[in-house]
């Protein structure tokens, strides 16, 4: 037999504040943002993909008087390792829509792939000292946290 719908406003508010109920809402609203961010990433990676085609065709019918990809080689990595982030966050949401779990190792991981790219493309001429220890320390943290990590897990 169905539950009966309430009579008043205070009887439908105090029937989807109840913990079953608002707890199962908040799964819907949950999978609901999870979904519209898997949907974002798909679109973020396919546009990512479509810059690298553009550079790499551009790289490759005009080389650089420098040397084939001397200029451009920074910004084609660059675009690389933006297309395997965009990748991996995609598979913390989709991990996160599988589990309903954040998944530590998966998201420090991407984490060292975001600052290994940022050290990949760094212009070392226009970067302070400052902000090389910065990124060292980002870079340990990361590693450590890892590891740590990684040893609890396997």
């Amino acid at each position: 037999m169905a539950r009966p719908k309430p009579s008043s406003p205070f009887h439908w508010l105090a029937h989807n504040l109840s913990s079953t109920v608002f707890l199962m809402r908040l799964s819907q609203v949950e999978g609901i943002v999870a979904r519209v961010l898997s949907l974002a990433m798909i679109v973020v990676v396919l546009v990512t993909m479509v810059d690298l085609g553009v550079v790499l065709f551009q790289s490759l019918a005009h080389p650089d008087a420098a040397g084939f990809f001397k200029t451009t080689l920074t910004e084609i990595f660059g675009l690389f390792l933006s297309v395997l982030i965009a990748l991996e966050i995609l598979e913390n949401i989709t991990a996160y829509m599988r589990k309903h779990v954040v998944q530590v190792e998966l998201v420090i991981a991407t984490a060292l792939v975001a600052v290994g790219r940022k050290l990949i493309i760094l212009d070392l001429e226009k970067v302070s000292g400052l902000s090389l220890i910065g990124l060292s320390t980002a870079i340990f943290a990361l590693a450590i946290s890892y590891f740590i990590v990684r040893s609890i897990h396997h």
